[in-house]
């Protein structure tokens, strides 16, 4: 029971020390200038080189570019042992968004996203693989009483775990591609990002067309 509570203690210790800068202040908080430099312009948890705010286009000609939103309940991916749930000694590893960042350029009458989103990935007590996958999930929504979703496209980056348990990931989604919205409803849109499992299954392949029967021999 003792060493239990040393294990829960020291993981609890690491989650706070790894996520706590990210967490602490709302990524609305930071400067766009900012966090272009911390994801597109430099490593995780390093300090980026100067960038030329000038090229950060935040407006595409009379659209805006929307805001980077984290879904409710896709914050955290949390996974544990093979038939266990992921909650005290059974978590093998939880992943968190820490950062994110957007920026959009216009191409006739498309719009390309690019969207940053910088994290980390802490082990557990159960100890995490050498390797995690981590599945995100990237969408363009038009918000009101009805979302509408316009485009949306899973992704998946790899982190490299190592002894110290906690280690910073970064996916920059390039490809993200949506119609230029009609009038002013492009003002209620938003780049809604999150943790998607479902992004790590295989796509099924299509079904295959039931075989004919051959005709029956005429007599």
């Amino acid at each position: 029971m003792g060493n239990n509570r040393l294990i829960n203690a020291a993981f609890a210790a690491v989650v706070t020390a790894g996520l706590g800068c990210g967490l602490a202040a709302p990524a609305s908080a930071q400067s766009i200038t900012d966090r272009f430099k911390s994801l597109f312009g430099g490593k995780p948890d390093e300090p980026a080189p100067n960038a030329d705010a000038s090229k950060i286009e935040q407006d595409v000609g009379d659209l805006t570019c929307p805001d980077v939103k984290i879904r409710a309940g896709a914050s955290t991916y949390a996974v544990a042992a093979p038939g266990k749930q992921p909650v005290g000694n059974d978590l093998r590893f939880q992943a968190s968004i820490t950062k994110t960042a957007r920026e959009c350029s216009l191409n006739g009458d498309v719009i390309t996203a690019r969207v940053g989103i910088q994290g980390r990935v802490i082990a557990g007590p159960a100890g995490a693989p050498a390797t995690v996958q981590v599945p995100l999930r990237v969408a363009v929504v038009q918000g009101g009483v009805n979302e509408k979703t316009i485009a949306t496209k899973a992704y998946q980056t790899t982190v490299t775990m190592t002894e110290g348990g906690s280690e910073p990931f970064t996916l920059v989604a390039e490809d993200l591609v949506y119609p230029v919205p009609p009038g002013a409803t492009g003002d209620s849109y938003v780049f809604y990002i999150g943790f998607d499992p479902q992004a790590l299954k295989p796509e099924r392949p299509p079904p295959r067309a039931p075989k004919k029967k051959p005709a029956a021999p005429t007599q």
